[in-house]
């Protein structure tokens, strides 16, 4: 079955990964996915991000950060722009998450940043997902 959603899937072997309690994981890797591992460690949600190639194919390796040892830094996860129906904002529409404490990831004309970068450079784009 060819996969058609690469950011979902990634989205949900992270999720999944984080409440199993797992230290890490390796998923396909996509220029999307390698910048949102990036946004989501410059953020402090994930420890480690490798991308590292066997063969033709490319992987991203995550390390998992957990808080005290036993709570995972990602409390939720969950991807908002689907390939059926697509989430577009301007700046002043970005959703803040749990008041602040979480991040929106929005793919923009000047790149993948967070909602906070976005605001700050007055810029929108198409919501990818939200983080907490």
């Amino acid at each position: 079955m060819a996969r058609t959603d690469f950011v979902a899937d990634f989205l949900t072997v992270v999720r999944n990964a984080s409440r199993a309690k797992k230290d890490k994981v390796t998923v396909p890797a996509s220029g999307l996915t390698v910048k949102i591992a990036e946004i989501l460690k410059e953020e402090g949600f994930i420890d480690n991000v490798k991308v590292f190639s066997e063969g033709k194919k490319q992987f991203t390796r995550i390390h998992l950060k957990y808080i005290r040892g036993k709570q995972s830094a990602i409390q939720g996860i969950t991807r908002i722009s689907k390939p059926g129906k697509r989430a577009y904002v301007s700046s002043d529409k970005i959703p803040r998450v749990q008041g602040g404490l979480g991040i929106a990831i929005l793919s923009t004309s000047r790149g993948v940043i967070t909602d906070r970068k976005a605001r700050q450079d007055k810029v929108g784009g198409e919501l990818v997902c939200r983080v907490w």
